[in-house]
């Protein structure tokens, strides 16, 4: 049986993916283009959901 999320169960994964991606970015040496792509993504989701990932930020 799937159940759905409910809207702050996917704000908590929006904000926990986004901070993933931060911390692989702090230990990224090089460019990485599809990391910045979905660091992108996941501040457009941020954003729609509302919330201020300035903050999250290293």
């Amino acid at each position: 049986m799937v159940q759905n999320m409910t809207l702050e169960e996917q704000k908590e994964v929006a904000i926990n993916r986004y901070v993933d991606l931060m911390r692989i970015k702090s230990y990224e040496t090089g460019e990485n283009k599809e990391l910045e792509y979905q660091i992108k993504v996941a501040k457009v989701k941020l954003a729609s959901f509302g919330i201020d990932y300035s903050e999250l930020e290293f």
